[in-house]
């Protein structure tokens, strides 16, 4: 089987080079403020590419990936805390005092380890989701029934956080722009600068790593279950272990997006749990195309940084404006506006404004036929 949604090579080299010439010159023609969101938007980007991987390639429409996102968030915050705890009266962070916590809870006490973090932001996700999938795809629960299980689960999670008060500051969340790494605030702007280059990196690396994923034999298997999963299980293979596999990876990438977003962003909270954040990581996908790869980056860059710009115009604006574009996408440009470019759709558009369009593959031809019916 093919991938219908796969672009053309010329197409993505030149979307990559402007991609890599954008990143270059961001950090000289922005002010720090906007660099810091385009840093964020570009983190944003990392979630997306999973949920392109599971939804684009694979057929799982899944409305929870925020469980993944801030779990993410909540590891890389527990460990700046505990890096700055120092600073504090009782040397565990302040916010347990206010709630006469005096010793630090013991889940808390592995992310002392800078090492141990860094596994753990993407380990952690990348088991709640393999568990979750698992206990989902072995009952070959899919379609919308798939979609109502993420969104039930993302719900419970939320309201877990939510109540934890004493043990991770519940709504309040935990904050990470006053905390110090490597002797500097991390909310300083020569912080910021750096975590912007890391994160642009990291959205490269993960393009290549989900680009290697669906050029492989695994990902020829992930389209077939998108497109006929009775036939791929008929062949042989179990859809239930590719699904929990991808289900697995792309939470994994989310808890990337999550760590670095909440570095750039300066808390992680319960918030990052809602269900409307959740289905704009999808919006995100559908606008830039699905199953494109690099449509998932463009989407989820340019309509956050798109919301940035008009709601501060007009504050108030910005859900009509991203429900009228995912109604477009829906209605009109199933495959994104990436995949509407490469199938011509420029061209088409230009044909229905009564502009005729040249004859590519015959010119000789319609010269011909131009010179016959001359007087």
């Amino acid at each position: 089987m093919q991938n219908t949604f796969k672009i053309k090579p010329s197409l993505s080299f030149v979307i990559w080079i402007a991609i890599i010439a954008a990143i270059i010159a961001a950090p000289s023609l922005l002010p720090v403020f906007r660099l810091n969101l385009l840093g964020r938007y570009l983190s944003l980007a990392i979630v997306a590419l999973g949920v392109d991987l599971i939804w684009g390639f694979t057929g799982l429409l899944s409305l929870g990936q925020g469980i993944f996102f801030a779990l993410g968030g909540y590891c890389a915050a527990m460990f700046l805390q505990l890096n700055s705890s120092g600073d504090f009266p009782n040397g565990i962070p302040e916010f347990f005092g206010l709630y006469g916590i005096q010793k630090l809870p013991f889940f808390w006490e592995p992310f002392k380890s800078s090492i141990f973090t860094l596994v753990a932001i993407w380990l952690v996700p990348t088991l709640v989701a393999a568990l979750l999938g698992f206990l989902v795809f072995r009952n070959r629960i899919k379609g919308v029934y798939f979609s109502i299980l993420t969104q039930a689960a993302l719900l419970v999670f939320f309201n877990f956080f939510n109540g934890q008060q004493k043990l991770i500051n519940g709504t309040n969340g935990l904050k990470t722009d006053v905390t110090q790494l490597f002797g500097q605030m991390v909310g300083s702007d020569s912080m910021q600068r750096w975590f912007f280059w890391i994160t642009a990196l990291m959205v490269v690396l993960t393009w290549f790593f989900a680009r290697w994923i669906v050029h492989d034999r695994f990902g020829n298997v992930l389209i077939g279950i998108r497109d006929d999963e009775a036939r791929v299980r008929f062949t042989g293979y179990n859809p239930t272990l590719f699904k929990t596999i991808v289900f697995a990876i792309a939470g994994g990438l989310a808890g990337i997006s999550g760590a670095l977003y909440t570095i750039q962003s300066g808390i992680v909270s319960p918030q990052f749990m809602t269900v409307p954040f959740s289905i704009e990581m999808v919006i995100w996908v559908a606008v830039g195309g699905r199953g494109t790869l690099v449509g998932a980056i463009l989407g989820a860059v340019i309509i956050n940084y798109a919301k940035s710009l008009v709601s501060e115009a007009l504050p108030a604006s910005w859900m009509f404006i991203q429900g009228g574009l995912f109604i477009l996408v829906v209605t009109s440009l199933p495959e994104g506006v990436l995949g509407w470019v490469q199938s011509d759709g420029p061209r088409n558009l230009i044909s229905r404004l009564g502009i005729a369009r040249p004859i590519s593959t015959y010119p000789s031809l319609e010269a011909q036929g131009k010179d016959e019916v001359k007087p």
